[in-house]
């Protein structure tokens, strides 16, 4: 496995199960991590053993969101038949999504903040796999999406559940809180076809796993999820779905989430007011 991540001053950084090292010490040319995205879906990305320079142990890297800024922002409600049944909802037919505004976006650590009591008393934490795009595309079947996107990070979702269970038309709302989408600190990239559907997604809070489940029980998977959001418009690198989650907790202030995507990595934050 392959990472792509930023520190938190921005300076764009490649990796591997040993360390990490500047970006431009490996491939000069590439000045962001953006940049090397279209590289990452294909394949191409250079080997760490390149670089002019020493792998830099990530217990030593303060890291920020591993891009800039990303593009479009999906999410995937009800994707995991058990979730959907824990919220009396119907199996969907098609992918039941929604955007969120960049502004929800929080990088590794967060913290998550809640909103004012006045406003919704009642947030749930989500752990989801998500994948981010490296190469544009408009219509593309489920078979081509491996050589479309970059790569894959855990992220923690929020839900307003008390505002979304007044009217389900409240969703974008419920959903788009400032600190609402808390990103892992590295964009991960199989070195080989990786078989997603064994992995495991786990919802943690105060150290206890609140839900899990394996990828091979989502509704639709994520090549589904590409490929018919590619139908609806032209998708481009940077691009982020968040994938659905195996199940949501209550937080409070003080308490502690944690996404946990076996093999990919895990991204924790704390929760306040």
């Amino acid at each position: 496995m392959r990472y792509l991540a930023r520190t938190a001053d921005g300076r764009p950084l490649l990796g591997d199960d040993v360390g990490f090292v500047p970006l431009s010490a490996v491939a000069p040319s590439l000045d962001t991590v953006r940049d090397a995205l279209s590289q990452a879906a294909i394949g191409t990305l250079p080997a760490v053993d390149a670089a002019s320079a020493p792998r830099i142990d990530p217990e030593h890297v303060r890291f920020g969101p591993p891009l800039d800024r990303f593009g479009k922002l999906w999410g995937i409600g009800l994707n995991y038949a058990e979730h959907a049944g824990d919220l009396d909802e119907n199996r969907p037919d098609e992918p039941a999504s929604f955007m969120k505004p960049n502004s929800a976006l929080a990088g590794p650590g967060g913290p998550i903040r809640l909103p004012p009591v006045e406003r919704t008393e009642r947030v749930t934490a989500e752990a989801e796999l998500a994948m981010v795009m490296g190469r544009e595309c408009r219509s593309v079947g489920k078979s081509e999406v491996e050589n479309l996107v970059a790569g894959y990070l855990p992220v923690i979702d929020m839900t307003a559940e008390d505002i979304l269970q007044r009217n389900p038309r409240f969703l974008t709302r419920a959903k788009s809180f400032d600190s609402f989408l808390v990103v892992g600190p590295a964009i991960a990239v199989p070195d080989d076809p990786l078989d997603l559907e064994s992995l495991t997604v786990k919802t943690i809070v105060n150290g206890r796993v609140a839900a899990e489940n394996e990828i091979r029980n989502m509704l639709f998977s994520p090549a589904e999820i590409v490929s018919f959001h590619s139908d609806v418009m032209t998708l481009r690198p940077g691009d982020l779905f968040s994938t659905g989650t195996p199940g949501a907790e209550p937080i409070e202030p003080d308490d502690r989430v944690r996404a946990s995507v076996e093999r990919i990595g895990s991204v924790e934050a704390p929760v306040v007011r």
